[in-house]
Formats: C-alpha cells, sequence, structure tokens
C-alpha cells in the first residue's frame, strides 16, 4: 500500500474522497487534518451535489486511531490536537451542507464507526461489522459519541462503548447506521455506482435542504467537543494508557 494519503476527485458532480493509510487505515493526526479539509473544500465547490468518502483496499474501512501516534503523545495540547483531529473530520461532514454518502468495506472500529454514523447514507459490506474499542485502550469514545449516538441512542451507545464487542453489519441496519448491505464488495460497488448516478440528477436545493434538516438540533454538537477532546486526551497520557496500547501491539503482531 501507499504512504498515508487523503485524494479528492470530483465524477458526474460527485467528489470522490479517498483516505488510506498501510495499518489498515487507521488515521494519524495529518490524515485527519487533510480528510478534514479535503471535504471543507470539496463541499465548497459550486459543481459538487455530494461527497463520497471511501478508504483504500478491500479489507478494514478503519481501524480507528494510530497505535503509532497515540504511543508517541507525552503532553495535553498535542493530545488535545490528535482528538481534535477527530472532531473536524466529523464537524466537516456534518456542516458541509452537502449529503456525505459512506462507503463500507470491510470491519470498523473506534473512529471509523465515527465517520460511518456521520454519513448521511452508509453502503458496506456483510463483512462490515464495527466496534467501539477505545475502552481497551482505556480511553472512550468521547470526541464521536454524539454522531453516534444519534443514529444508535444513548443506551446502545452506552453498551457499545462498555462491552467493545463487534456488531454485525445487519446489526448496524437495525439500528440506522448502514443503509445498504451487500454480500460483496463488487456488488456494493455496483449498488453504489447506481445510487451516485441518481444522485447526481437531483436538485442541488433540494439535497441541501434534506441536510439541513436532517441535522437539525445538533448545533450544540461543537459545544460539546471541547470537553470530549479532553476526556480521551488526558486519558491517553495515562501509563496504563500506553501499557494497553502496546499489549494490543503485541497481540496484533503474533498473528
Amino acid at each position: 500500500m501507499k504512504e498515508a494519503f487523503v485524494t479528492s476527485e470530483i465524477k458526474n458532480h460527485i467528489a470522490h474522497i479517498t483516505f488510506g493509510t498501510p495499518k489498515s487505515n487507521s488515521l494519524p493526526g495529518h490524515i485527519l487534518e487533510k480528510l478534514a479539509q479535503t471535504i471543507l473544500d470539496e463541499s465548497a465547490k459550486a459543481e459538487v451535489k455530494a461527497l463520497l468518502i471511501r478508504s483504500e483496499g478491500e479489507k478494514a474501512f478503519c481501524a480507528g486511531a494510530s497505535f503509532d501516534e497515540l504511543l508517541e503523545i507525552e503532553e495535553i495540547e498535542t493530545s488535545k490536537k490528535f482528538f481534535g483531529g477527530f472532531a473536524k473530520v466529523l464537524n466537516a461532514m456534518r456542516t458541509c451542507g452537502k449529503i456525505v454518502v459512506v462507503r463500507v468495506q470491510g470491519k470498523t472500529t473506534g473512529g471509523g464507526v465515527g465517520i460511518a454514523c456521520g454519513a448521511d447514507y452508509c453502503f458496506a459490506t456483510k463483512d462490515a461489522a464495527l466496534a467501539l474499542t477505545e475502552i481497551n485502550l482505556g480511553i472512550g469514545p468521547f470526541v464521536i459519541g454524539p454522531f453516534v449516538e444519534r443514529k444508535i441512542g444513548k443506551s446502545q451507545f452506552a453498551a457499545m462503548a462498555i462491552d467493545a464487542d463487534f456488531r454485525t453489519a445487519a446489526w448496524a441496519v437495525e439500528h440506522n447506521i448502514y443503509h445498504s448491505v451487500s454480500d460483496s464488495i463488487a456488488e456494493m460497488d455496483g449498488a453504489l455506482d447506481a445510487f451516485l448516478e441518481k444522485l447526481s440528477t437531483r436538485s442541488e436545493e433540494a439535497l441541501a435542504l434534506i441536510k439541513k434538516i436532517s441535522w437539525e438540533g445538533t448545533d450544540h454538537f461543537s459545544e460539546l467537543m471541547p470537553e470530549r477532546i479532553f476526556m480521551s486526551a488526558s486519558l491517553i497520557l495515562e501509563d496504563s494508557a500506553k501499557r494497553n496500547i502496546n499489549a494490543i501491539k503485541e497481540k496484533l503482531r503474533a498473528k
């Protein structure tokens, strides 16, 4: 795989935004910053009616935060900047004014679940199980929480945050995260292409109004972010969190 990257290409009024990193598409800080800015830049273009966010490869959609970067964080300001990157991506998806479609081709955890929940419409495969695994590190899904709660409710969010177990793609459909699930990547992409073709013919004004009303009542998300960012940023500095991350990395190497 290439080094970490974010690319964008406009096709038939749809901005196709792709991100990729070598380790299961986990997200380091500079990629979070670039992804957020790309969402804002592409959505500001008059010819763009909608955005598609997708990741590289055929395996994991997104493994959440980069473990390597988390281990390097040693002081609170750096930590706040890192977790603030997730807030920037999700708020860009929320406020960009254009419909955001997300393509989930495989398992997704942590911040990747946040991106799926930030979508206005989400395609997935039957293998796209998802989990909030932050508690395994010694933190919690605090920054992505409001976006996940909006889709599945506070009780289900709390359960996901506590048990850290994977939920199936079928569960994600039942709980309003995925809107279309296919048996294979090829089948998903066929359905996605047909959907984007239809979307490209829709009224730009109507799409903008649908976006606006579907996110009504979420203006306070921005106000929640500083406290939520601090929750994760402070906990990840604990020695116990560093030990947890290293232990998980060792398990992954042993597989």
